[in-house]
């Protein structure tokens, strides 16, 4: 998109005139939309996070990503291939990938027993008893495959579609396109228990999206109401002061409003205040979980990735389009990368903190009638080999892995795809990150090819210039 720049630096005076009337207008069309007084044509004009109509009718209104950073190990979690513990400690040709770096022990058994579960009989290891449970509600993907077996350019394919920080992400996009429900929260929200997921704001970013698409970051460790409203709240002016501030800058508005230089970054600047000053108000209702009964929160559990899995219900029951909860521990961004040297440990660890958590997730989707219109996705950036790295440990695997989905609009107590029969290669119905990254998309009613934005002299999509949707999954 081509905007109109000042040729000179503009004054002071100039640059509170625009604000003035940007910040004015932005507020009196929030006030008209919220009183009826704007037409759907109108009110989407005013407000770019305003409801849109997606491309076909869908009944998956939000999304909600639990994304294990670090590559947790498909075939110590939910990929069952007992040839591995047949042919232990061998090298057989079709595990001997030059990518793969000490992997000379050869095939590593898995530590963990797997049980099968579910009138649909799925093989899951013994580490995740709660997911277990709810197999028959979930669409497993065994065929996954990405471009890159490091961490920083695979979890930048996995949440942006690309493996620079150059692109929007997947939160930003569905903003982009079908807006929010709740305009006085974020449309896309990110949260860790911890640290911040690799690559940090790349993985929530709207890069050259308008500003309003942004994803919102809140560590779920320090999260309390007033400490997420810190930099928000006006503690000296009540609600009714600062909505007459906004007034005032609607006068200033018609006044100005002749000479307002559209500007991208500045309107970006506007809309962020605008949100500011709504979240104030709706910020301590979403995010204070001791509001819950204590059956619930006895549900969800006390990990702090159990208390994010709760948040994310309570964000997207108010509205929110997509929250994406990332898992990390004290000071380590890529948590399930400790399968380097400690699968059985890390592993059980990192289980044990975010199985009961996601498994009443799930439960509490269907008993608030939320589960037709929530898209759940599992995953991390890629898989970890069946071969051997330092006796306990495995390597990188980007060229097999597993992500599930769950959510009335998929199949549950369906395995789609295979890897090889060791597991380290997606062998039948391959899907790549772009292919669901498009059935994300389609689930939610939007066509990734139509799903576009100029920038720059040409029109970007998500899915770039490949990726298909896998009907096969659908329900």
């Amino acid at each position: 998109m081509n905007h109109r720049r000042p040729t000179m630096r503009p004054t002071r005076r100039q640059m509170l005139h625009q604000l003035g009337a940007g910040f004015g207008s932005l507020g009196l069309a929030n006030v008209l939309a919220n009183a009826g007084l704007l037409s759907h044509a109108q009110a989407e004009t005013a407000s770019p996070l305003a409801p849109k109509k997606p491309h076909f009718p869908s009944k998956v209104k939000h999304v909600i990503q639990l994304f294990m950073p670090g590559g947790p190990s498909h075939v110590d979690t939910f990929d069952h291939k007992p040839m591995i513990a047949k042919h232990a400690g061998e090298r057989p040709k079709i595990v001997d990938r030059r990518s793969l770096r000490n992997t000379k022990n050869g095939l590593m058994p898995s530590p963990f027993a797997f049980i099968r579960h579910g009138e649909c009989g799925k093989w899951v290891s013994e580490i995740f008893p709660n997911v277990a449970k709810c197999v028959d509600d979930i669409c497993f993907i065994h065929s996954m495959h990405t471009d890159i077996p490091e961490h920083a350019g695979a979890i930048l394919m996995m949440n942006a579609g690309h493996l620079q920080p150059t692109r929007p992400s997947l939160g930003s996009w569905l903003v982009y396109g079908l807006g929010t429900e709740n305009d006085n929260l974020p449309g896309f929200v990110a949260m860790s228990p911890r640290a911040q997921p690799r690559g940090k704001l790349a993985n929530w970013s709207n890069s050259f999206l308008p500003g309003a698409f942004a994803g919102t970051y809140v560590n779920v460790h320090e999260m309390k109401p007033d400490a997420v409203l810190s930099n928000l709240v006006n503690r000296d002016l009540g609600r009714t002061e600062q909505r007459r501030q906004v007034d005032l800058l609607t006068k200033l508005n018609r006044m100005q409003l002749e000479r307002l230089e559209q500007d991208q970054q500045l309107e970006a600047s506007i809309q962020t205040m605008e949100m500011a000053f709504r979240m104030q108000f709706a910020v301590p209702d979403a995010f204070d979980v001791s509001r819950e009964s204590q059956a619930t929160r006895e549900l969800y559990g006390d990990t702090e990735y159990a208390k994010g899995c709760l948040l994310a219900r309570r964000l997207i029951e108010r509205g929110v389009r997509m929250v994406q909860l990332s898992h990390s521990i004290d000071g380590y961004d890529i948590a399930w990368d400790t399968g380097h040297h400690d699968i059985k440990g890390g592993h059980t660890k990192l289980a044990q903190a975010c199985d009961q958590g996601i498994a009443a997730l799930l439960v509490d989707l269907k008993a608030r009638g939320l589960w037709d219109e929530t898209l759940v996705m599992w995953g991390g950036e890629f898989g970890r080999a069946p071969t051997s790295e330092q006796k306990n440990g495995r390597d990188h695997d980007h060229y097999g892995f597993t992500v599930w989905l769950a959510g009335g609009a998929v199949k549950g107590g369906f395995s789609y795809g295979a890897t090889d029969e060791f597991g380290l290669s997606a062998v039948e119905k391959r899907v790549h990150v772009h292919d669901l990254h498009a059935t994300v998309l389609h689930l939610l009613g939007l066509d990734h090819e139509q799903l576009t934005y100029r920038y720059s002299g040409r029109d970007y999509r998500l899915t770039d210039v490949h990726g298909r949707v896998v009907r096969d999954i659908l329900a």
